[in-house]
């Protein structure tokens, strides 16, 4: 099962990267040296890496494992290791040698002056995601 933001908020989650890799691209252009040029096609693929990763962000759900792709990491977690969704939204979830992690889940963070469809879409996924960790 995969879980992820309405098309709206995929857009605006990968505007994080693609407006400052927009502005590594012109200052590329308009740069003088060498050095300068390289700092920022640099910056304008790690950013757009950011804009692609905030784009794709999600939960899948899948038979042993879940995998929550952030915008700088995917974690794949043991199904049997998951302890909780908390509505934050986090995963708490345990090690194989014991240790108590914490993961959120920024796919489905809500914010103050989010339109109620969205908010909605979210806390459905959530459920579904609450749901399907149940052992």
């Amino acid at each position: 099962m995969e879980l992820s933001p309405l098309t709206l908020n995929r857009l605006a989650n990968s505007i994080l990267g693609a407006g400052p890799a927009a502005g590594g691209v012109a200052y590329a252009v308009r740069a003088d040296d060498v050095l300068s040029r390289l700092a920022a096609c640099l910056a304008a693929i790690g950013f757009a890496v950011i804009a692609i990763r905030g784009y794709r962000l999600g939960v899948r759900c899948e038979h042993a494992t879940l995998v929550i792709r952030g915008y700088l990491r995917t974690r794949v977690i043991a199904r049997e290791s998951i302890t909780g969704i908390t509505d934050f939204p986090a995963v708490r979830w345990t090690t194989h040698r014991g240790r108590k992690r914490w993961t959120p889940i920024t796919a489905f963070m809500t914010s103050t002056g989010e339109i109620s469809a969205t908010r909605l879409h979210k806390e459905r996924a959530l459920g579904k995601l609450q749901r399907w960790a149940r052992p």
